[in-house]
């Protein structure tokens, strides 16, 4: 890969942009040998080797701008007139055909395996091999390097890919909403994230979806609803994958054909290079890199799904290819913030306990066993390689637990984790049914008494003269393990845990009325999410707190598409 340059050039035309480009992935890696020349490869078929496939994608018709983030245009600075500009629309809504030198006018689509909790599988291949699983509907059209650091550009809803095993390649609205608030909301809470570029809704393409009924309990939907699709764009330093790996170490394993090894090796350096060239040395051998590669990832990896837990985040679908191997949050599709702490709390029907709420730690586990399985072809003529990468692997639940008891510390203020302590607030937590964001934040006031905290409890528990007892002597060991003596020391303790316990995350019932909204063509509420989310941890207006730092109201309990969703296309 070329060494990157700096720049610190304003872009504010998409000539501007074009001059950063820097395809790495498709010059330094193989491209399908079965692919057509001109990308138009948009029918499902088998992918048996290549990287990546090159494919144009499709664009939607009669695009409409949405949003765009103004704060990562900052970032990368974007113009923000650029999100609106004719050029700018047309490459970001899928329309490659008028693209400036030296922007390419075909995108790529990349393979991949599917592990679920750390199982291999192939039926869900529609040809039963493993060769048809991979982007279906997210193509990366551009890789730049901006401020010196390289970001790659990806359409999620642009159509048709060889891996789209049947379906139509497109996003809908809703699920766009979702996946660009998301993101942003993310990076603001300070956890690792690909990011959101721009939203585009078409203004008169639409699609058949599956969906629930009107104030349903029901857990599977129940009628198809045509919807608007949407292209979001999404950002990161690489769309490289668990799953990928995964992919590629089974036909080296298998030695599925001659250049599977030489290709597991290819993908190994190129995610060294673009995630972890930083932290990496490059003069390590090929079996030293690859190991330097597990304890990294396995590293950030833990410190991710700690991050999770910590503002209340569930992956919802924790699959091997929804894992980036960058260590980042990755595919916002069947996600949730917790509203009443439950641990096994899951958003997606589908996804079971082993994707719930605090056995994501479990789950990470699984997907790093996959990570490593990938990984051992290269090594298996060292054996005291093989041995080493087994010991990274089989501590990955100790690294895992250090991150946690810390994560819970922070929370709770302490300098060092108290097991009895947090056992027991666990306990209650679960038997008062107490709002997850709120009891936290309450806490990070330090509050003299349990007054504040009920206004985290759900049901009849603030009237429950024993639970109310329990609480008030669980406060009080607290506060005399935390340091807090002074006015100084309280108020200093109280910033930093507000540092750590968000007072705003991005629940479902306040997306719901977001995207129906949008649906109208009202993009007030997007707006607003917006402003709010991108400051999870500030103090708004009273306004603004009345609206969105409150307990889920007990209406929207166990309402399909508000409590629960079951697929997010």
């Amino acid at each position: 890969m070329q060494e990157i340059k700096q720049t610190t050039q304003t872009i504010n035309t998409l000539d501007d942009l074009a001059q950063l480009a820097d395809y790495s992935l498709m010059d330094s890696l193989n491209s399908d040998p079965d692919a057509t020349e001109n990308g138009i490869d948009h029918s499902p078929r088998q992918v048996f080797s290549g990287h990546y496939v090159p494919v144009n994608p499709t664009p939607i018709e009669s695009p409409l701008y949405v949003a765009h983030s103004e704060t990562f245009f900052a970032e990368l600075g974007f113009s923000d007139s650029l999100a609106t500009s004719e050029d700018f629309t047309r490459m970001f809504c899928g329309d490659a055909s008028k693209l400036p030198q030296p922007l390419r006018r075909t995108g790529w689509a990349t393979g991949y395996a599917l592990s679920i909790y750390g199982a291999e599988y192939y039926e869900q291949c529609p040809f039963k091999t493993g060769n048809g699983y991979g982007d279906g509907r997210a193509i990366s059209i551009l890789e730049a390097v901006i401020k010196g650091k390289r970001w790659e550009m990806q359409l999620k809803g642009g159509g048709r890919t060889p891996y789209c095993r049947g379906a139509d390649g497109r996003a809908v609205f809703r699920s766009s909403i979702r996946e660009f608030l998301a993101q942003e909301h993310m990076s603001a809470l300070g956890v690792a994230t690909s990011r959101s570029l721009s939203l585009y809704v078409s203004q008169t393409e639409k699609v058949r979806r599956p969906w629930f009924r009107n104030a349903s309990y029901s857990k599977d939907p129940e009628v198809m609803i045509e919807e608007p699709v949407a292209i979001t764009t999404r950002v990161a330093p690489s769309f490289l994958r668990v799953g990928q790996l995964e992919l590629f170490g089974r036909r080296a394993r298998k030695n599925e054909h001659p250049k599977a090894m030489q290709e597991l090796e290819m993908i190994v350096l190129h995610l060294i290079d673009r995630e972890y060239g930083d932290v990496i040395d490059p003069n390590l051998t090929l079996h030293e890199k690859a190991l330097s590669l597990a304890r990294e990832f396995r590293s950030r990896l833990a410190s991710l799904v700690a991050n999770w837990i910590r503002v209340g985040y569930c992956q919802g679908n924790f699959n091997g290819d929804n894992c980036a191997a960058g260590g980042f949050t990755l595919d916002y599709g069947p996600f949730g913030f917790i509203d009443m702490f439950d641990p096994k709390y899951q958003p997606w029907t589908g996804g079971g306990v082993h994707f719930s709420f605090l056995n994501q730690p479990q789950a990470a586990e699984r997907n790093f066993s996959m990570f490593c399985k990938a990984l051992q072809p290269l090594l298996r003529s060292h054996e005291n390689k093989l041995r080493e990468l087994e010991e990274i692997r089989t501590g990955f639940s100790d690294v895992m637990q250090t991150k946690m008891t810390q994560t819970w510390a922070s929370k709770l203020g302490l300098k060092t984790f108290n097991a009895t302590l947090f056992n027991e607030l666990v306990k209650l937590m679960t038997q008062t049914s107490v709002d997850y964001t709120l009891f936290f934040r309450e806490l990070s006031h330090i509050p003299d008494d349990i007054s504040s905290i009920t206004k985290s409890f759900y049901g009849d528990s603030m009237h429950d003269e024993k639970i109310l007892k329990s609480w008030s002597e669980w406060l009080q060991t607290w506060k005399s393990l935390i340091d807090a003596a002074t006015p100084e020391s309280r108020q200093k303790l109280s910033k930093e845990m507000k540092r750590v316990n968000p007072k705003y995350t991005l629940r479902e019932w306040f997306l719901v009325p977001a995207y129906k909204e949008a649906q109208k063509g009202d993009y007030t509420l997007i707006k607003e999410l917006q402003e709010v989310m991108t400051n999870p941890y500030a103090e708004h207006s009273s306004e603004i707190e009345k609206k969105y730092y409150r307990a889920k109201p007990s209406e929207f309990f166990k309402i399909a598409g508000i409590s629960h969703i079951s697929c997010s296309s």
